[in-house]
């Protein structure tokens, strides 16, 4: 009789608590990219079997999924082998991100509650700022190292898929480093094209720093959040101090346009030479016709002030 009041009062105990437990949505990777399309917030793990830190994050995330939805307004799930975690994770799997309208951000931290719940409460809105030609220098007043600040910049484009896979990273470097150093992105194919060219931007991505008129090229092989972290903090002062270049004038950009166009039509014209030998032939032959006209009328005009130099003459006697 004793054993089965025991019994009886456990089980109870323990059901409340399974009901009142909350188990993370399992999604496909085509439900997801539909969540992420319609939810202004969601939250994502990246997960996959036999991982106990996976495990461990989910735990977090189960209890902590009322807690986003009421507070943050953001709809928790899970995923298992995704092949989408590329995209979001250099280290792959496990991956914490915290989607706002479209914007993904990375959880770089501790499988830890308070630290998880923190982050993503404060960064409800994205941390990096998009710059264009147009307001570059005024955001940064990187030539004059003015009042705005310290600046990381990373310099991508639409068709750089390494650039596509670093942008929750860079995401979480503006995160982490919000309210001390600006973090921004430019698009150096397209709205930033001339600022990438002041920068002398070569290759995708790039990542600049902007400090008290200087710019220092972060060059690490690294490309996870702590290493451009401490670039940004501290590390910067071992690699080369350059002057800030000047922003171009607008005849400079003339110059510049007028160069390029040149440029490409030499390398255009010695190609067509390179594939049909033959227009060289006709190139020429229509230059000697313009060459031989040219100097026949030169002729026939001299001819013809002198004549009219001796009539003058002959008047005149």
């Amino acid at each position: 009789m004793f054993f089965k009041f025991i019994l009886i009062y456990v089980l109870i105990c323990i059901c409340p608590l399974k009901s009142d437990s909350v188990s993370l949505q399992n999604a496909s990777d085509e439900d997801l990219l539909q969540l992420i399309k319609e939810k202004e917030k969601l939250i994502v793990l990246f997960s996959k079997a036999n991982c106990p830190v996976c495990d461990e994050f989910e735990q977090h995330l189960e209890s902590l999924s009322e807690d986003f939805k009421k507070q943050l307004g953001a709809f928790t799930v899970k995923t298992e082998n995704s092949h989408l975690v590329r995209l979001y994770s250099p280290s792959k799997e496990p991956a914490v991100v915290f989607f706002r309208h479209g914007v993904p951000l990375l959880y770089n931290g501790e499988p830890d509650e308070n630290e998880i719940y923190g982050f993503f409460e404060k960064n409800q809105s994205p941390a990096v700022k998009e710059l264009t030609d147009k307001i570059f220098e005024h955001m940064t007043q990187a030539a004059t190292g003015s009042t705005t600040g310290d600046w990381f910049v990373m310099f991508h484009g639409a068709s750089c898929v390494e650039c596509q896979r670093l942008h929750a990273v860079w995401e979480s470097v503006g995160a982490t480093l919000r309210g001390r150093i600006n973090v921004a992105r430019v698009d150096a194919n397209l709205a930033g094209l001339n600022t990438a060219k002041r920068f002398k931007i070569t290759k995708l991505p790039s990542f600049i720093f902007l400090r008290l008129g200087k710019v220092y090229r972060y060059d690490l092989p690294k490309t996870d959040v702590k290493s451009f972290v401490t670039f940004a903090q501290d590390w910067y002062k071992n690699s080369k101090a350059e002057v800030v270049p000047l922003q171009a004038s607008p005849f400079d950009e003339v110059v510049d346009w007028c160069v390029q166009i040149l440029k490409y039509s030499i390398a255009y014209g010695l190609d067509m030479l390179a594939k049909y030998p033959w227009i060289w032939q006709i190139g020429l032959g229509g230059f000697s016709l313009v060459a031989i006209t040219a100097l026949i009328a030169l002729v026939k005009a001299g001819k013809s002030k002198t004549a009219k130099n001796v009539k003058k003459e002959k008047k005149s006697k």
